[in-house]
């Protein structure tokens, strides 16, 4: 059974730091497209960044320049830095691990940003 575990979140303040990490079991996330989404309360999931099987990564706009996602397959894990942190980046995190028509999502952690 495949599980993402994400961990990380919390408490920060603008122009503050974090890094998101995504520990899978069950499976093995080189061989995943991995990505990270979130989703702020009354609005809808919204992709941030991923990380294709041969190391590419793509990201929104409203985070290029801040976040960088990479992994680290020796420990089946995958990270999303956060730099240079805003209000709207507040929201819950979500892993994802994709391939064709199968997808696993995490169970989230919380990111707030604040002052």
């Amino acid at each position: 059974q495949v599980q993402l575990v994400e961990s990380g979140g919390g408490l920060v303040q603008p122009g503050g730091s974090l890094r998101l990490s995504c520990a899978a079991s069950g499976t093995i996330v080189s061989i995943y497209v991995m990505g990270w989404y979130r989703q702020a309360p009354g609005t809808q999931r919204e992709w941030v960044a991923t990380i294709a099987t041969d190391g590419r990564t793509n990201y929104v706009n409203s985070v290029k320049g801040r976040f960088t996602i990479s992994r680290d397959n020796a420990k089946n894990t995958v990270y999303l830095q956060m730099n240079s942190l805003k209000p709207e980046d507040t929201a819950v995190y979500y892993c994802n691990a994709g391939r064709g028509s199968v997808g696993y999502w995490g169970q989230g952690t919380q990111v707030t940003v604040s002052s």
